[in-house]
C-alpha cells in the first residue's frame, strides 16, 4: 500500500485538541461573565425563567408521590388530634357546666341572704372598652395610653382590667385619650385581699423586674406561695374579687419584723392590647356624711381667737335654746 494513502490522524481518543489549561482559562472566564451579566444586568434571568417554566411540570410529577405520602400521614394524625381534642372539649364543656350551675346556686343563695339581711344589691359596675395605644416614653415608669378620654366618659381614678385581671389605674385624662399607670409603676399602689386567709393588705409596684410586692407584713404573716391576692373592694375604687397578683416569693428575714413578699401580677401589661376602663365605686356610693361641728365649739374657738361668734351662729343657736326650754 502507498504510503500516501494511509491516515495519519490520530484516533478519536488519542485528540488532544486544546490543553486542559486554556480550557480552564476559557471555562473559568465563561462563568464569571456569567455571573456578572447575570448580577449587574439581569442577563439569564429569562433564561433561568423559561427553564424554571419548564421543569415546574416535571418538579410537580415528581413531588406528588412525597406529596400523596405527607398528605395521607397528616390525614391519619389530624384526624386522631381531631377526635382526641373533641373528647378534651367535651369534658370541659362538662366542666363549665358544673361550674355555671354551682355559679347560679351561689348566686341565687348570695340573693337570699342579702334579702334575708335587708341588704342593698351589689353595685352594678359601668365599664368603657378601649384600646391601649403606646407606651409612655419614660424609662423609669410604666405608664400607656389609651384611646378614650373624657368625652368618652373616661373618669380620673377609673381602675383598668382586662380577663385576667387588674392593669392599673387612669392617672391622667385627656379629651381623647388617657393615660393609666400600671401596677407594676414604683409608685402604684392597690389595697389587696388574700383569698385563702381573708387578710387584707397593700400591694405596691416596684421598679425591678416589672413586679410587685407585700410591704409591711410581719415576717410571721400566713402568707404561702401560690395565693391569690384579689381587690378588696373597701377603697372606693376598685371593685371587690378582681385579680391582682399571685406571691412567688417569701423570704422571712430573721434580723427584720416584716417579710419581703415578691407578687406576679395575673394581667401581664406587656402582651395587653384591648382592655376595659371601669367606673369607680365612689362615683355610685352614697356621698359620706359631713362631720358635724358644735354650735358650742365654734363659739369657743372664736372666743379663744378674740373674735365674736356671728349672727348665723347665734340664729343657729336660737332654736336649740328654745326646744330645751
Amino acid at each position: 500500500m502507498p504510503l500516501g494513502t494511509l491516515d495519519r490522524n490520530p484516533p478519536p481518543m488519542f485528540r488532544q485538541g486544546y490543553s486542559a489549561l486554556s480550557k480552564l482559562v476559557f471555562f473559568s472566564a465563561l462563568a464569571l461573565f456569567l455571573m456578572v451579566a447575570d448580577t449587574r444586568f439581569k442577563m439569564v434571568l429569562p433564561l433561568r425563567a423559561a427553564i424554571a417554566t419548564v421543569l415546574s411540570p416535571v418538579e410537580r410529577a415528581l413531588r406528588t408521590p412525597l406529596e400523596v405520602w405527607r398528605g395521607g400521614g397528616d390525614y391519619l394524625g389530624g384526624l386522631s388530634k381531631a377526635l382526641a381534642a373533641e373528647d378534651a372539649a367535651r369534658r370541659q364543656l362538662a366542666a363549665q357546666a358544673e361550674r355555671a350551675a354551682r355559679g347560679e346556686q351561689l348566686a341565687a343563695e348570695n340573693a337570699r341572704l342579702r334579702a334575708l339581711l335587708e341588704l342593698r344589691p351589689a353595685i352594678q359596675v359601668r365599664s368603657v372598652a378601649a384600646e391601649v395605644l403606646y407606651e409612655a416614653p419614660d424609662p423609669y415608669s410604666r405608664k400607656v395610653f389609651l384611646d378614650r378620654g373624657s368625652l368618652n366618659g373616661i373618669a380620673l381614678g377609673s381602675p383598668v382590667v382586662n380577663e385576667a385581671g387588674v392593669l392599673g389605674q387612669v392617672t391622667r385624662v385627656y379629651p381623647l385619650n388617657a393615660e393609666v399607670s400600671l401596677l407594676t409603676d414604683k409608685d402604684a399602689a392597690i389595697p389587696v385581699l388574700n383569698t385563702r386567709t381573708q387578710q387584707r393588705s397593700a400591694a405596691f409596684g416596684t421598679s425591678l423586674g416589672g413586679g410587685m410586692e407585700l410591704r409591711f407584713i410581719a415576717s410571721n404573716a400566713d402568707v404561702k406561695e401560690g395565693d391569690l391576692l384579689t381587690t378588696s373592694g373597701v377603697d372606693g375604687v376598685y371593685p371587690a374579687g378582681l385579680a391582682v397578683a399571685r406571691v412567688v416569693s417569701v423570704d422571712r428575714k430573721g434580723e427584720s419584723g416584716f417579710a419581703h413578699i415578691l407578687l406576679a401580677p395575673t394581667a401581664k401589661p406587656d402582651s395587653v392590647r384591648h382592655v376595659l376602663v371601669l367606673e369607680p365605686l365612689g362615683l355610685q356610693m352614697p356621698k359620706r356624711p359631713e362631720p358635724e361641728v358644735p354650735i358650742e365649739a365654734v363659739g369657743k374657738a372664736r372666743k379663744a381667737k378674740g373674735k365674736p361668734a356671728d349672727a348665723a351662729s347665734a340664729a343657729a343657736s336660737a332654736p336649740a335654746r328654745g326646744a330645751s326650754r
